[in-house]
């Protein structure tokens, strides 16, 4: 074994002559473990919101948006739709055409988007099964129907009775607005909601689905679209696919994954949780001035077994190993203990969901979710084990210039 190891260890665990320095070891120990415990279960519960966020992005959101890199639409060519269908790793592609627009139901207006899809659009995204009344229909036979976003509903007090149209209106693009009859330049037409989805307030209080062909009449547009959306088969990389996708269109199309869509909102996600990190591990970098105090005090307590050291032949660095070590062993017996303890308990929430969520009948979970990264864990202990190991350095650094230098000079502590 290590002699620096063993007796580090030997006065670690073994008894002072002053039992102070024994209850302050244990308290550096209970305070690492307390933050690394604290930095493991606030950065899984970060983790477990992050997830459920993505998940609700990833059901109106599709793998893959194609659009156009100038003007609000463009007609796609049939041989280059096919083209991407053929590719390997694409399972399905959406014709989607979008635009702002003025509801009114009853007496009340309100201006959202209007999304309109084909039947391909719920094989490529997940928004069927967030549809918590009346059903996911936009088209029966002649008729076009509206899917709205919960907020929308509420908004417009939309009820799914089939008696009171939803009207929607919109500037005719082809029209010349005439100041004294401006109605003249407004299209209308009207639809009857068959839905109500509910996936994240954005969208909720955005959108409203129907049918493409209704958008098209509604817009005086022939073939045009919007965007392109593509759902990927999961057996192969989305990155290669992507890449594949963009060189078929060229330069005159963007094509953008999920993330690239949703780019500010993945980066502020990444920069909260960073910021999360950081300052619990200042509350670390405090905790840790204890490893600081309880190295100070046993140097002190152990100034004849560093004379002993020094006369039987222990050099300086051998010395100061010791103590460095003891203040690493408080680190790691804390961060170690904090680890096993963080785990245990995100994973119990994780598992069967112990703490519920306040007013959980209004949210689509009802407790605080949870996701352990292993990656967390292992930044965490590495980050402790580092913040151990500076606040070790300083107590040791005294002991060359208070007790070794005294050693060499007198030979007496």
């Amino acid at each position: 074994m290590n002699l620096s190891f063993y007796i580090a260890r030997r006065y670690l665990l073994g008894k002072k002559s002053q039992n102070a320095i024994n209850i302050i070891s244990g308290i550096s120990i209970l305070g690492i473990a307390t933050g690394t415990m604290a930095l493991v279960i606030v950065l899984s519960v970060f983790n477990g919101f992050d997830s459920v966020v993505k998940s609700l992005f990833n059901t109106f959101d599709p793998e893959i948006k194609i659009s156009a890199t100038e003007g609000k639409t463009f007609t796609p060519d049939p041989a280059v739709s096919q083209s991407i269908l053929e590719l390997p790793g694409v399972a399905a592609m959406s014709e989607v055409l979008e635009e702002n627009v003025l509801l009114l139901y009853g007496d009340k207006q309100y201006i959202a988007t209007i999304k309109g899809v084909d039947e391909a659009f719920q094989d490529v995204t997940g928004l069927d099964s967030m549809v918590y009344e009346g059903s996911m229909k936009l088209k029966d036979r002649n008729r076009a129907y509206a899917v709205v976003g919960r907020g929308v509903a509420y908004n417009l007090s939309i009820g799914l009775s089939f008696i009171d149209p939803l009207y929607v209106y919109t500037i005719d693009r082809k029209a010349k607005i005439n100041m004294s009859q401006p109605e003249e330049s407004i299209r209308r037409d009207f639809l009857y909601p068959s839905g109500i989805f509910a996936i994240e307030q954005e969208f909720d209080s955005k959108y409203i689905l129907t049918d493409i062909a209704f958008v098209r009449e509604l817009l005086s547009y022939q073939a045009e679209v919007s965007f392109l959306e593509v759902r990927l088969d999961p057996n192969f990389p989305p990155d290669q696919v992507q890449k594949e996708i963009a060189a078929l269109l060229g330069e005159e199309f963007q094509v953008k994954n999920r993330e690239q869509q949703n780019e500010l909102f993945y980066r502020v996600m990444r920069s909260e949780k960073w910021a999360i990190f950081l300052i619990l591990t200042f509350i670390l970098i405090i905790a840790s001035f204890n490893i600081i105090g309880s190295l100070s005090m046993l140097i002190i307590d152990k100034k004849k077994d560093i004379l002993s050291l020094r006369n039987i032949g222990a050099s300086n660095s051998l010395i100061k190993k010791i103590f460095l070590v003891e203040g690493w062993m408080i680190s790691a017996i804390g961060s170690i203990s904090g680890l096993l303890l963080g785990t245990t308990i995100s994973w119990i929430q994780q598992s069967f969901g112990v703490i519920k969520l306040s007013g959980s009948g209004s949210f689509i979970i009802d407790a605080y979710p949870v996701h352990i990264e292993v990656i967390d864990i292992i930044l965490i202990w590495i980050t402790v084990l580092v913040i151990g190991l500076f606040a070790a350095r300083y107590p040791v650094r005294q002991i060359s210039k208070k007790y070794l230098a005294a050693i060499e000079k007198e030979g007496i502590v």
